[in-house]
């Protein structure tokens, strides 16, 4: 590098030039290699990164641009272009006859790829629920159906789509749903979503708009249900439960006129609506014109009978319906449906659309390929089998190292609820015990309203394969003094 003016290479600066000036130099000198097309490109991003770095710092004074090219042994036209073009962008600054100066706009981004995907760090046994086995995910077809997608799907139907949904999607979950589900599901009642979150959400800025600013939701239930209608501007009025499901008299007492319910398998408690609780909570819906959010997170797994059917089908019109495929296949996929009734229709589809203008048309094509080739069917019977053998796994392993354990609620969905014998307290002891073992286990009380005394815990097993089940199960009893 050439020597000229006062200091190294050309510089002066308000601070320490040089010293500047040398911390940038490496990351221009690659530049002067690169082909020549690349090369005025390549100059730019390296002046770009040496002042967002720091390397140059604001008020570092840079070389004339026939000094700097003839150090780098490039054009001094290349410089020039280089320095023009950086000082319209606010990296540089200069003044007619005073030079080319680091201005001081630009910081320097945080460089870090942070993962907050939730996933609990270091546990040798992991109880939480609400994970399916990503391990089932059924690449193979899942891949082919992609290829056939990629190969029929005209060019046209790559631009924006329905907000709704692609028409083929929601014509082949409708079909679906009401086979499986029992649900009234006409294909325009249908909005493809990014998963029951979106659906909550999507419904809580259409309550809101229409003057509601509080929705009932289940005690104990989903933590998310809150947070979600929260970010919509609606709050939440917890309500308890009975044996039955949602009771009704704090129901009626709440003044809500939305609520927020899981009947098909109650989550945390796993408890199905009783048939008369289903009757009594649609006769509220229709004497305060009401709407009951049906969430059916897993209403498809089913160990020791036919599933419910959705309480939807009884009322389509007092009921929005929500689900999506982050059970059955993987949450990742972020797919997921809402039946709403026709006087929210139009409201939920331009809420959506100004939302997000739509879902990927390559995903929601793809989905509903799967469904129709009878893939996704086979994919739950895929999972109905295995997460039966889990749960059987799951109560033996308690029946053996924990004698006495009561395991409650249907035998259905991703958890179960098991009420230990009450040696086993009392719980802060029993948590902090497993949790110091690296066993992760939530407790019932964690999701609202339930009983202070005793072991009840909220054990997740999809995820996890019957060797593993018996091993963290054993893991906990050792801990715990089982």
């Amino acid at each position: 590098m050439t020597s000229s003016g006062t200091n190294s290479g050309g510089l002066s600066s308000e601070s320490s030039a040089p010293t500047s000036w040398a911390a940038a130099w490496e990351l221009l000198v690659p530049a002067a290699s690169a082909p020549a097309r690349a090369r005025g490109r390549s100059l730019r991003a390296a002046l770009r990164e040496a002042v967002r770095s720091g390397r140059l710092a604001p008020g570092t004074r840079l070389p004339s641009s026939r000094e700097l090219a003839a150090d780098l042994g490039v054009s001094r036209g290349l410089v020039t272009e280089a320095y023009e073009q950086l000082t319209a962008e606010g990296y540089l600054r200069s003044g007619r006859g005073a030079g080319t100066w680091v201005g001081g706009a630009a910081r320097a981004a945080d460089p870090r790829a942070r993962d907050l995907a939730p996933r609990p760090a270091g546990a040798r046994a992991d109880f939480l629920p609400g994970v399916p086995d990503l391990a089932l995910f059924p690449r193979a077809a899942w891949a082919a159906a992609q290829r056939g997608v990629l190969a029929e799907l005209p060019h046209h139907a790559l631009g924006y789509p329905d907000p709704r949904g692609l028409p083929r999607l929601r014509t082949a979950l409708a079909e679906m749903l009401a086979r499986r589900r029992g649900v009234v599901a006409a294909p325009e009642r249908i909005v493809v979503v990014s998963g029951v979150a979106q659906a909550m959400t999507l419904l809580g800025f259409v309550l809101r708009a229409r003057g509601v600013r509080g929705v009932g939701v289940e005690d104990p239930g989903s933590p998310e249900h809150g947070a979600l209608y929260a970010s919509a501007g609606v709050g939440t009025v917890p309500l308890p439960l009975d044996e039955e499901g949602l009771a009704t008299g704090p129901l009626e007492a709440s003044g809500v006129r939305a609520v927020v319910t899981t009947p098909a398998h109650q989550f945390p408690s796993g408890i199905a609506y009783s048939a008369r609780r289903r009757a009594e909570l649609l006769d509220w819906a229709r004497a305060v014109d009401g709407l009951v959010i049906e969430d059916d997170y897993d209403g498809d797994f089913r160990y020791d009978r036919a599933p419910v059917g959705a309480l939807q089908g009884l009322d389509p019109e007092h009921v929005a319906y929500t689900g999506s495929v982050s059970k059955s296949l993987a949450p990742g996929l972020r797919l997921g449906w809402l039946l709403v009734p026709a006087s929210l229709s139009e409201e939920v589809v331009e809420r959506k659309r100004t939302m997000d203008l739509g879902n990927p048309v390559v995903d929601q094509a793809l989905l509903a390929r799967f469904v129709e080739r009878g893939d996704y069917d086979r994919q739950l019977r895929r999972c109905q089998r295995a997460y039966r053998e889990r749960r059987d796994a799951l109560v033996s392993a308690l029946d053996e190292h924990f004698p006495g354990t009561e395991v409650s609620g249907i035998a259905a969905g991703l958890h179960a609820i098991a009420a230990l014998p009450e040696r086993y307290g009392p719980l802060d002891r029993f948590l902090g015990r497993a949790t110091a073992a690296g066993v992760a286990v939530r407790p019932l009380a964690h999701y609202g309203k339930a009983p202070e005394d005793g072991v009840r815990l909220v054990l997740g097993y999809a995820h996890l394969s019957p060797g593993r089940i018996r091993d963290g199960v054993r893991l906990m009893a050792e801990a715990v003094g089982g």
